[in-house]
């Protein structure tokens, strides 16, 4: 199959209606891969965890494949990047979140997976104290080669991106729709300096509906890919409270910056300190010394102990991946003397236990 095909039913995976990215991780689990999906029988499809009869007949009637290829020779025009959760580049972070998307748009050369990467979230009507610290914070965080995250909305998201860009971080905006559009229109020349220096990222296809649903789940995404969130300045209602509430869901360390108590836009970072769900910070160098970045240094990957456990047919795979380093799906099948379908789901076990990684063409090595 083809490097093509297989990014097609990717996405066709996440355009089958009545599938969301639980039941498609389940659907994954079972069949093994996304085309395997497609060629399951009904029969069997039904019986699968959050499936069904009607979602079984609409995977195996594949109905809504004229959207997927328009989709496909959309990404294709625009060299997008589709990042599967399976991927090698899919941000390890946001895979450890149980309801992580299962695959990304992405425009850009920030690495999303790079060692130290912050999270900025705030209100829309940022006032010169929030201007101000954040002028602040992204001039003392220059030379700590962190990457900042955001989702390119007006007022503090707006200034973050800024900010990292004149001085010389990477930034990478987390959109609530696809990368046929940008919202707000007044980015668009702030967008097109990211995608130089950071990025542009969402789970929508071009296709999907600008809904107001769609940025609250843009949250998790911000979420779920930091080490670190920065709470700037919010009202106690707002996306970015919603934001604060997920990253403490996923054990991320909150951070908030502390304002007037009279004034509208530091009512939310100060019921965030008040009811011990943030860190209060004044300077870069709280969180800096609070994350342990001042003095950390990337360690090199340690060779992995993930070999203790292994069935009889992990160990197969294992023990030929070592011998050859790298090899493409059909040619690790006829060295194991089996069919594809047999060792599917050993693969993805293999994936989802970081014993080893899917590379672009269907070929696997050692993680």
């Amino acid at each position: 199959m083809s490097l093509t095909e297989e990014i097609r039913f990717k996405i066709a995976l996440t355009m089958t209606p009545g599938v969301g990215d639980v039941a498609a991780k389940n659907l994954l689990s079972y069949c093994g891969s996304a085309e395997a999906v497609f060629n399951t029988p009904k029969s069997k499809l039904k019986n699968i965890p959050g499936i069904g009869e009607k979602t079984a007949t609409m995977i195996v009637k594949k109905d809504f494949f004229n959207k997927v290829d328009e989709e496909l020779l959309f990404v294709e025009k625009y060299k997008i990047e589709v990042l599967f959760f399976l991927d090698e580049r899919f941000p390890k972070r946001l895979r450890e979140c149980v309801d992580s998307p299962i695959l990304l748009y992405y425009r850009g050369n920030a690495d999303l997976n790079q060692h130290k990467i912050l999270g900025v979230v705030g209100t829309r009507n940022a006032t010169d104290y929030g201007k101000a610290f954040i002028k602040s914070l992204m001039s003392d965080l220059a030379n700590q080669d962190v990457l900042i995250l955001s989702g390119l909305a007006y007022g503090i998201d707006t200034l973050a991106h800024r900010g990292a860009l004149e001085n010389g971080l990477k930034t990478v905006g987390v959109l609530g729709h696809g990368l046929n559009t940008l919202y707000p229109a007044q980015n668009k020349a702030l967008a097109k300096q990211m995608i130089e220096q950071g990025g542009l990222l969402t789970e929508l296809a071009s296709s999907s509906q600008m809904l107001p649903s769609n940025f609250p789940q843009r949250n998790r995404i911000v979420a779920g890919m930091c080490d670190a969130l920065l709470v700037v300045e919010s009202a106690k209602k707002g996306g970015a409270l919603i934001t604060a509430n997920i990253a403490n869901s996923y054990n991320k360390d909150v951070f908030a910056v502390p304002g007037n108590i009279y004034d509208k836009y530091s009512q939310g970072c100060n019921f965030l300190l008040k009811t011990h769900k943030a860190y209060l910070v004044e300077s870069a160098e709280d969180i800096v010394l609070s994350m342990n970045w001042a003095n950390e240094k990337v360690k090199p990957k340690a060779q992995k102990q993930l070999f203790l456990n292994l069935n009889t047919k992990e160990k197969q795979v294992v023990d030929l991946l070592k011998e050859h380093n790298q090899l493409e799906i059909d040619v690790l099948i006829k060295l194991l003397n089996t069919n594809n379908s047999e060792y599917s789901s050993t693969l993805l076990e293999l994936e989802l236990n970081g014993v080893i990684l899917s590379l672009p063409g269907k070929s696997y090595k050692l993680a």
